[in-house]
Formats: structure tokens, C-alpha cells, sequence
């Protein structure tokens, strides 16, 4: 899932910590140290210290420009979103408007869901540079989240031109969403797994453009997106590409196919081997009266957002309160490691060591009950297999989940459950709580 790109802080190159705590044992007063400092630690991941050295450099210039937006920054990322947003504006009216500040300053408004306000200062800034791509990939993203996918998407390309975008971009012509009459049309994977399963809706939808589609894929998808309809062939993430005529980027698919809000295609049918089926058969247990819940609690740990969507296992312990509930941790990766702190392996079962890809996965889903979890690709793979899926959702979650409401256009099988205090995972546990006690309720 591609966000916003990360503020930049202001006053760091090529400098070290170590560098500027020796710079201020000789310049205790200077504003310029303290926030580069400060910038620093937030990059190292020490949010606290961050803050409090910003804080000093201002004690030293109120009107340090750079120290109130990293002063923004990293309020930002322990979402302190008002603070954030005021610590921004504050910067950018002692800049005189800068720019880039103004950058900073839409990053903090949608973090703290006012996208409103956030278009309005969008506006402002395209006004002084139309066509800059972080700008318009930030409007694309604010106007995602509303809703207003026409709009949205028709920025959405924005992104390609991002000095942070990482995936690679084939040569030649990028498809117009036109007939392909015969051509041979390559669709590049990007971003995340979810979003792969969340795109895959429309290669029949190129298909029924008239030409042969290739499909770049991870192999991890491989065998779930085997028979997908619409691909001709596929071709494994990171190898050279084939002859090809045209080529698009998957999530470049909505807007080249004119989605709307009220026209998302439903998800397409995805493929689970049998050994996959037979697997699970011998991992899960058939009907016996309990209610089977699968677990996720982080995405990967390797997505810069994911510590505002990822909670702690300790939190899905109030689930085993529930009569007749039993939990089944399906969580890869490195906070499957959480699993040995409970002390006890008999209360949730891990079954994520089993999975080898997701084909795996998919068929545990098929014999789960119900999913609980915050967002990750496991949740587009749920929604995409129709399962019922309960997700946990951050204060501004993923665009796709928008700004309100417990459904989403894209996935109907699934619930949503959101923060609507920055933070707060309480009140999001109790809510599903309660739900899934109604639940056991209605089947008893």
C-alpha cells in the first residue's frame, strides 16, 4: 500500500548524532543543532527525544521555521495529530507559505482526517507549483479516502513520478484503457501483496479489451492467482519482461477502467489447490460446535505505516472470554514471536509457520469462521474470497476502508471497526467484542 512520502526533515544532511551532540558541547544554544538532532532521532525511531529537542530548540527561536515543522513530524507519527497540524501551520505562516511546508502541512491534515481543509491548502499549493507529483499524489490520496474515486484516480498517477516510488517502471507506452485489438498488454505488480489481490478484479476487464494479458506476480501469489480470469501467462516479479506491446501498473487499472464509488467490481475468483485444501483439512478442524476465529495483529513490519495499524497479540487475549470461541493465530513473520510470550501454547493455535504461500492461507480462511485482525494483505484476501472478515482499523486507515462507516465498496463480505480517537484500541476491542459475543449468541 502506497502512503503519503515521508516529510522531510529539515537541516540533516549529512549529519550523524554523534556529530551533533559533539556540536552541542561547544553550541548548547543553538536552535539549528538541537533540531537537527531532533530530526535525527526521529528517524532512528526515538519519537519522545525527537520532541524534546525540538521543544529545546524553540525555547531557543520561537520562530524557528525548521524546528516547528520536525517539531510536526514526528508529533505525527506518536499521532498527536492536532498538535501536529498547529505545530505546521505554525511554520508554514513563519515561512511566508513555503511550498514544501505546505507539503507537510496536508501529510499532518490527513493523518488527523481532515481532508477537507487539507484539499483547500492542496489547492493553494498547486496554484504556486502545478503538476508536482507529491502534491497531486497527496490530493489523490485525500480525494481517495472521501470517496471521490473519478478525481482520485485520474491523480493517482502521480505517484510513478515520486523520487520515493520503488517499483520498477517497464519501458514503451503505458496503456490508455483504449481496445487493444490483439496487443499484448503487460500489468506490473506494485506496492504490496493486498493491493494485487485488491487489483486483480480487473483482468477480465482488460481481457474484454481484445488483447493478451500478462501478468507480473510474486511467487507467493502464484499458485491463488493460477487460472485468474483474464491472464494469459504470468511472469515472476523481478525478471526481464517478455515482448510486450503496452504495459500499465495494477493499481493504474481503476482509473484506466473508469471506476466510480458506486461501480467497483466485486472481487474475482481466486484458485486454492487441493494440496492446499488438504493441508488446511489436517490444520483446522471441521464443525464442532466452536466458533473458529483466525488472528492478525500486524501487517508487515517493513511498511512504514505499519505501526499506527498493528497492535499488540495481547490485545486479541479478550476474545478467549467469549464462550465457545476458539483462536487460530494465522500471523506470519516477525511478530509471530509474540506467540511465546503468552506462557502457554494450547490457548490459540499458531498456524502461520504452516503457510508456505498464500494459497495456504487461503484455504485455513475457507475453514474459519471468522477473521479478526488489523489491516494487512490477509484482509484483502478474506474480502477477495468472500469470507467474513472483521478489520481493525487505524484513526486514517488505508483509502480503500475511506472515512467512515463499518462497510467499504470493495469488499463486501467485510466489517469494519474503527479508531475514533487517534490511537485508541480500546474502545476497537471492545466494540468487536461485543459483536463477536452477539455472534456466538445468534448460533446458539
Amino acid at each position: 500500500m502506497t502512503q503519503a512520502a515521508p516529510a522531510t526533515p529539515q537541516g540533516t544532511h549529512g549529519l550523524s548524532i554523534d556529530l551533533l551532540e559533539r556540536m552541542l558541547e561547544q553550541q548548547p544554544t543553538d536552535p539549528n543543532v538541537w533540531s537537527a538532532l531532533g530530526a535525527l532521532l526521529r528517524q532512528a525511531g526515538k519519537p519522545e527525544a525527537a520532541i524534546a529537542c525540538q521543544r529545546r530548540a524553540l525555547e531557543l527561536d520561537q520562530r524557528h521555521v525548521g524546528a516547528w515543522t520536525n517539531l510536526g513530524n514526528v508529533l505525527g507519527d506518536v499521532e498527536r495529530y492536532d498538535e501536529a497540524i498547529a505545530a505546521q501551520e505554525h511554520a508554514v505562516v513563519l515561512s511566508g507559505g513555503s511550498s514544501g511546508l505546505l507539503s507537510n502541512l496536508v501529510v499532518a491534515l490527513r493523518l488527523g482526517c481532515r481532508f477537507d481543509r487539507a484539499l483547500e491548502i492542496l489547492d493553494v499549493a498547486l496554484r504556486a507549483k502545478p503538476g508536482d507529483p507529491s502534491l497531486l499524489w497527496d490530493r489523490a490520496l485525500t480525494l481517495l479516502q472521501l470517496g471521490r474515486y473519478v478525481e482520485g484516480f485520474g491523480d493517482y498517477d502521480s505517484r510513478l513520478s515520486l523520487p520515493t516510488y520503488q517499483n520498477r517502471i517497464a519501458a514503451g507506452p503505458m496503456w490508455d484503457g483504449g481496445p487493444l485489438n490483439g496487443k499484448t498488454i503487460l500489468l506490473t505488480t506494485e506496492q504490496g501483496f493486498g493491493d494485487v489481490l485488491l487489483t486483480a478484479r480487473y483482468a477480465p476487464m482488460v481481457k474484454a479489451r481484445g488483447g493478451r494479458v500478462l501478468l507480473e506476480c510474486h511467487p507467493e501469489l502464484q499458485r491463488l492467482l493460477t487460472g485468474l480470469e483474464g491472464v494469459d501467462a504470468f511472469i515472476q516479479a523481478g525478471t526481464a519482461y517478455p515482448p510486450y506491446d503496452v504495459h500499465c501498473p495494477l493499481m493504474s487499472l481503476p482509473h484506466r477502467l473508469g471506476t466510480m464509488i458506486e461501480t467497483v467490481p466485486p472481487p474475482t475468483r481466486l484458485t486454492i489447490p487441493a494440496e492446499a485444501r488438504a493441508k488446511a483439512a489436517r490444520l483446522v478442524p471441521g464443525p464442532d460446535g466452536t466458533l473458529k476465529v483466525g488472528i492478525i495483529w500486524s501487517g508487515r513490519v517493513t511498511f512504514k505505516d505499519n505501526a499506527r495499524r498493528a497492535t499488540a497479540l495481547t490485545r486479541f487475549l479478550r476474545f478467549l472470554d467469549v464462550p465457545k470461541v476458539r483462536l487460530y493465530s494465522i500471523q506470519k513473520g516477525p511478530p509471530e514471536a509474540e506467540m511465546d510470550t503468552l506462557g502457554t501454547s494450547t490457548l490459540i493455535t499458531p498456524l502461520g509457520p504452516q503457510f508456505n504461500d498464500f494459497a495456504d492461507t487461503a484455504a485455513v480462511l475457507e475453514r474459519l469462521d471468522l477473521v479478526i485482525m488489523t489491516d494487512s494483505s490477509v484482509a484483502h484476501l478474506a474480502g477477495s474470497l468472500g469470507r467474513p472478515v472483521w478489520n481493525l482499523l487505524q484513526f486514517m486507515p488505508y483509502w480503500v476502508y475511506g472515512n467512515k462507516g463499518d462497510t467499504t465498496p470493495w469488499y463486501p463480505s467485510m466489517r469494519l471497526f474503527r479508531q475514533t480517537t487517534p490511537g485508541d484500541w480500546d474502545s476497537v476491542f471492545a466494540a468487536a467484542e461485543q459483536a463477536l459475543r452477539q455472534m456466538v449468541a445468534l448460533r446458539t
